[in-house]
């Protein structure tokens, strides 16, 4: 188990996706809201090493958020 502890794994949580044009991102300021593809009720997308291994949802405890794992994402062989 010590040589698993040495492995660094990335992980991101996706809300949802947006496409547009890079002149519309670059003339955005603070404040500014991105539309995304995804509703709050949608599953977060959850990545490990950029590849989909599960769906959560957000949970907020005592003012901290945190990400429910709900279901894993089966890999194709």
């Amino acid at each position: 188990m010590s040589t698993l502890d040495q492995i660094e794994v990335d992980i991101s949580v996706e809300l949802g996706a947006a496409v547009m044009p890079i002149h519309h991102l670059l003339r955005m300021g603070r404040g500014a809201v991105i539309e995304l593809d995804a509703t709050e009720h949608d599953p977060l997308r959850i990545y490990a090493n950029q590849k989909l291994v599960a769906l959560g949802e957000v949970k907020v405890e005592e003012g901290h958020l945190s990400i429910e794992v709900r279901e894993k994402v089966m890999r194709e062989a």
